[in-house]
């Protein structure tokens, strides 16, 4: 991070294979879609040698692998993996989406990583979600520094989005929100616009000139002279307050010079430690130039600020059983440790592993235990994920690494690295991989609940032979999106977090899997109950020859308190009914309770009494008590009127202050009742609340525009509720009838 030269750091072609932990660095990128983390990703491999020109290289290139629907848009929708060389340190680049709908990919490249980039345009700002993701790489301690980019625009000011940063950023102490540079700006052009063509390094005080499409260093003019050593003089400040010498400060305040190589140290020890956030200028190279402005600067912060693996605690580990372990050491000699972080599936390789080893080494066709998270839904109509926890030994095949559209063979993965595994085929995102002698479970990664519903079904015979398989493929390698197989409605729900990620999901099951599926409307799990206490008498009496059908009972119906299910109960006297048909009329009333008695819905909460009847010494027979016992349910219901019931959902919604106003607003709309609201802390609100499911299909949405993507939320299913009159005559027409 000082005043090094470099020529060509880098191993043309990408980077050379990790030999030991502290010759690591994984960097996540984080930021908005549009921000440029993906152009800067380009113009660091190109700084670094990885490429010989800049943009996109389509064979061998260096940014992500886009979706088909995707790559026609020009948005990643994938994190990727593009691993540099800069000074004999491997860098592993990871490039996140900055759509909302694909934060599972972010959060496995923040999983994955060590440190973090915060990209942020200064055309655009500081958006919301990006805060968050910051306030919770804070709360883990991760070490982050800012990279400013699209200085060109005509309205971009590095100083003014510093200052932003520091206040969205910075809120404990925005004098650890610092530049490290400042840009210097050429001639002015014919629209007034001064184009950024060097940075002034502030430390060393020299001046790095890009004009030419190399970095070109010198001492600075006197023009320069007074805004370096104003900022420098911040910095320096900065820089000792985080300082773990607490001698710095009385040093520096006594006047004393304090020496480059020693603020140096002091800074790269404050950024590992995540206290200091030095805020970076960073643009593409030109085109036929090799070096974009601010990459030499970046790749330094990077190899000289950020952690080394070893410096970053491994997460918590546990048996298969959930009994605590020691935590393991970033060792290559150790035993195998290493995690999921992505799955895809290559049409020619299979099942594609990328892998981040904590400790020990991998190799190909070498056996790893396979251990993976169960998950369970969360009631009624909510998302679930089948199946109990996994666990298999497989054999691991070849080893790669990623660099753009290829996969190039390595020996080994070393611990502290990431790879790719092929032909894994039980392994799933999120699980781990150790050794069969001593299997180990990590804490599992947080990730939002999908709760955006989209119901499909087969568009043809061919497509239904295929549909589970494609349904399971895609929720194995997207640990965000769950599969629910209603059985109340019937329906095939896939639960997304948006809808670009219900579109993309759908994509890739046509063009990956070559699955065609129809989307239809969402059901509700509705029910019926009756709505008051009613007697009737069902009669089955029929003479064909032979044998006849004959059975009469008589029921009494009365509704139960929410929750109750269907209570049977024989007041039989006198053998009206003999002992062995009273079953049989049980089964016909809980058989037309589960059909529904008016709307199709099931029918619950209620108490089925039965009284009397009449039997036949030769004619009476199970089946005929059963359509009896079905009979008199529907005839009672005729009688009593029945209700239409809704599931209601616990709601807690996590929402900045300033958007508590309209969420309010927005759940009393949807016939919400508020529970209560508690101050969280950082400026947020906790709104606790229910509301019918019927109101809430789409809230995933909805909610995201009203709190500009700052918000989440969570659902639970509570219990089923009268639907008012008016409503429930809608859900008749509408929900009822698609049943």
């Amino acid at each position: 991070m000082g005043d090094k030269a470099h020529t060509h750091p880098g191993a043309a072609g990408g980077a050379t294979p990790a030999g030991h932990p502290a010759s690591v660095r994984n960097v996540v990128l984080a930021g908005p879609s549009g921000a440029g983390k993906t152009t800067l990703v380009e113009a660091l491999a190109l700084t670094a040698g990885a490429v010989n020109r800049a943009g996109r290289v389509e064979d061998g290139g260096c940014v992500s692998d886009y979706d088909e629907i995707e790559h026609r848009q020009r948005r990643s929708v994938q994190l990727s993996l593009v691993p540099v060389t800069w000074d004999g340190v491997k860098v592993n680049l990871l490039d996140t989406p900055g759509y909302a709908d694909f934060v599972g990919e972010l959060r496995a490249g923040l999983r994955a990583a060590d440190a973090a980039l915060f990209v942020v345009s200064a055309a655009d700002g500081v958006d919301g979600p990006t805060r968050v993701v910051w306030e919770e790489c804070a709360a883990v301690g991760m070490p982050r520094a800012i990279v400013i980019t699209h200085l060109e625009a005509a309205r971009a000011g590095f100083e003014e989005m510093t200052r932003l940063c520091a206040r969205a950023f910075g809120a404990d102490d925005p004098d650890a929100v610092l530049p490290l540079h400042l840009p210097l700006r050429g001639p002015a052009g014919p629209d007034g616009h001064a184009p950024v063509t060097g940075l002034a390094g502030l430390l060393p005080r020299r001046l790095y000139d890009y004009s030419s499409g190399e970095r070109a260093e010198s001492a600075p003019g006197p023009e320069h002279l007074a805004p370096v050593e104003e900022a420098r003089a911040r910095l320096i400040e900065g820089i000792i307050a985080e300082s773990e010498d607490e001698t710095l400060m009385d040093r520096y305040l006594g006047g004393e010079d304090v020496d480059v190589p020693t603020l140096v140290r002091g800074l790269e020890r404050a950024v590992a430690r995540g206290v200091f956030f030095p805020v970076l200028a960073a643009a593409p190279a030109a085109e036929g130039a090799r070096q974009g402005l601010g990459t030499v600067e970046l790749l330094e912060l990077v190899t000289g600020g950020f952690p080394a693996p070893p410096e970053r605690a491994v997460p918590p580990l546990t048996t298969p059983g959930g009994a605590p372990r020691e935590p393991r050491a970033c060792d290559p000699a150790g035993a195998l440790l290493a995690e999921v972080v992505k799955t895809s599936s290559d049409p020619y390789v299979g099942r594609i592993s990328l892998v981040r080893v904590f400790s020990g080494t991998l190799r190909p066709d070498q056996t790893v235990h396979v251990l993976g998270h169960g998950a369970s839904g969360n009631g009624t109509g909510g998302a679930q994920k089948d199946g109990e926890p996994h666990e298999a030994d497989e054999r691991a095949g070849a080893l790669t690494t990623p660099f753009g559209r290829q996969q190039r063979p390595v020996a080994e993965v070393v611990a502290g690295d990431l790879g790719c595994v092929a032909r894994l085929g039980r392994a799933e995102t999120g699980d781990t991989l150790s050794t069969r002698e001593d299997p180990l479970l990590m804490t599992p990664w947080e990730m939002p609940d999908p709760l955006l519903p989209l119901a499909v079904r087969a568009h043809g015979k061919a497509d239904e032979d295929r549909l589970s398989q494609g349904l399971a493929r895609l929720v194995a390698e997207d640990p965000t999106m769950r599969l629910e197989q209603n059985p109340d409605t019937h329906q095939v729900v896939l639960w997304c977090l948006g809808e670009a990620h219900a579109d993309v999901a759908l994509e890739r099951l046509r063009g990956r899997f070559g699955v065609r599926v129809d989307v239809v409307p969402h059901r509700v799990a509705l029910r019926e109950t009756f709505g008051g206490r009613a007697s009737a008498r069902g009669r089955h009496v029929k003479q064909s020859g032979g044998h006849g059908q004959y059975a009469i009972c008589t029921i009494e119906v009365e509704p139960l308190p929410v929750g109750s299910g269907i209570e049977f109960v024989d007041r039989v006297v006198g053998g009206a009914v003999p002992r062995q048909f009273v079953p049989s009329v049980e089964k016909g009333v809980r058989a037309q309770a589960a059909r529904g008695v008016a709307t199709g819905h099931p029918l619950t909460d209620v108490r089925v009494t039965l009284l009397d009847g009449k039997a036949h010494s030769v004619d009476s027979s199970d089946a005929a008590f059963q359509t009896a016992g079905a009979l008199a349910l529907r005839e009672a219901a005729a009688d009593a009127g029945v209700l239409l019931l809704e599931p209601v959902a616990e709601v807690s919604v996590l929402v900045a202050d300033d958007y508590v106003g309209a969420v309010l607003g927005d759940l009393s709309g949807r016939r919400g009742r508020v529970l209560g609201t508690e101050q969280t802390g950082g400026g947020r609100t906790l709104v606790r609340a229910e509301a019918p499911e019927t109101e809430i299909g789409r809230y995933a949405v909805v909610l995201r525009s009203l709190s500009h993507g700052t918000a989440r939320f969570g659902r639970r299913y509570a219990r089923h509720e009268p639907v008012p009159p008016q409503i429930a005559e809608r859900l008749r027409e509408t929900v009822g009838a698609a049943s």
